[in-house]
């Protein structure tokens, strides 16, 4: 890692980024965790229907870093958050979390009833080497997220040793992924070091052409990482709801379509400085309602009529972005082309997604909605990295500090 951090620091170009991000961190690899006590933050804010996991991915990506510890003769303590409970919700209970990673590392996974506490306490003393605790949900506490030191110091005291393997929770900075890390000693997991790999080696070393994709609804929501790309990039797609802003400051009609009518000005200074960069929508599937059963025709992306909304992209705007894909060297994926969840309109997405699948190109996916899409599609597999991240993902692509990671002990 140390290697990676060394070769991309210096193109990054981030402001501060340069000075908390790009300083090499310490993984598990360089822990002596042999009979002690290692506290593991890690994301399992998993989907739940019910007390059914729908989605076990945060769980497996935890996996190398925990079996790491295990095998290394580790009392591993992991705790996480799930969903955003008021006070102690059975609901929102861990207990599904513990089941399904004992069922994965095939050893028992006990839950504590707390996360702090007599009976977390009580719980991390009777843990043998190699044994693996979860803790209950950490935002049980209100303290959690005010990053309360009290609170951080209670939880430390179950530890000796700190590991963050929680990317998508590591641009806030709560008791268990910043607040503890000031109080024992910390290190990156496996899963936290991908991320920085991948996501770092494309802003700062990528192989080119090095192609953009970003879509979802607004401009406002991207316009730090437009303006942070758009220097990187050979190529920037844009689709979504995002792309009918763009579209408007061309001076198309876009109907009913989504606009960030504040950010028309935005859009237009970007096309006049960065237009040869930029591609859009040159068709548009439109209809009138957004229904699983809704008709829809294709028009021409500055033809919109009136009583129309586009909803994705065309098959030649589909075509075109694909031939753009296929001959990229690494393309970085953050926001959907259409209204994706609806099967009318899955098409762009769907259609992006396999042609980054189709690529020889390094592919990620930056989280979020363009993560669940290329689930939705059964497609994950075939993409080099699939962000964990949704929020901690955009916002390192935007060069801000993740405080998660910069609490870490720099190697």
């Amino acid at each position: 890692m140390f290697i990676f951090f060394a070769e991309f620091s210096a193109s990054l170009g981030f402001g501060k980024l340069n000075d908390a991000m790009a300083t090499p961190k310490k993984t598990v690899r360089d822990l002596q965790a042999r009979g002690k006590r290692v506290l593991v933050r890690c994301d399992f804010n998993v989907p739940l229907e019910g007390s059914t996991i729908t989605d076990d991915r945060r769980i497996r990506e935890a996996l190398p870093t925990i079996r790491h510890l295990a095998e290394a003769g580790a009392r591993v303590i992991l705790c996480s958050h799930l969903g955003r409970p008021k006070g102690v919700t059975p609901e929102f209970s861990l207990a599904p979390v513990a089941a399904r990673l004992g069922e994965l590392l095939g050893k028992p996974v006990n839950l504590a009833p707390d996360c702090v506490g007599p009976t977390a306490k009580a719980a991390v003393e009777a843990l043998g080497d190699g044994e693996v605790l979860l803790l209950e949900n950490v935002r049980f506490h209100p303290e959690e997220e005010k990053n309360d030191p009290v609170f951080a110091a209670e939880l430390a005291a179950l530890a000796e040793l700190y590991v963050n393997d929680a990317f998508g929770t590591a641009h806030r900075a709560h008791a268990s992924t910043e607040g503890v890390a000031h109080i024992l000693p910390g290190v990156s997991g496996f899963l936290i070091e991908k991320e920085l790999k991948y996501l770092g080696e494309a802003l700062g070393n990528p192989g080119r052409p090095f192609v953009g994709i970003l879509g979802g609804a607004k401009v406002k929501d991207k316009i730090t990482v437009i303006d942070e790309l758009l220097p990187k990039v050979d190529h920037l797609i844009i689709g979504g709801g995002m792309a009918f802003t763009f579209l408007k400051a061309k001076g198309y009609e876009i109907g009913k379509s989504l606009l960030d009518e504040s950010n028309i000005e935005y859009a237009a200074k970007v096309l006049a400085e960065s237009g040869d960069k930029i591609l859009l929508p040159t068709d548009t599937v439109i209809t009138t309602e957004l229904t699983d059963t809704a008709t829809t025709q294709v028009v021409a992306s500055d033809a919109i009529p009136a009583d129309h909304m586009g909803a994705d992209i065309g098959p030649a705007t589909l075509a075109r972005f694909r031939e753009v894909i296929l001959a990229a060297k690494t393309v970085l994926w953050n926001g959907p082309m259409g209204v994706f969840e609806m099967t009318p309109f899955e098409a762009g997405t769907r259609g992006v997604a396999q042609a980054m699948a189709d690529s020889e190109a390094i592919t990620i996916v930056g989280g979020g909605d363009s993560a669940a899409a290329v689930d939705q599609f059964g497609l994950s597999d075939e993409m080099t990295h699939v962000s964990t991240g949704g929020g901690a993902s955009l916002e390192f692509l935007e060069g801000k500090v993740l405080p998660g990671i910069a609490a870490l002990q720099d190697a």
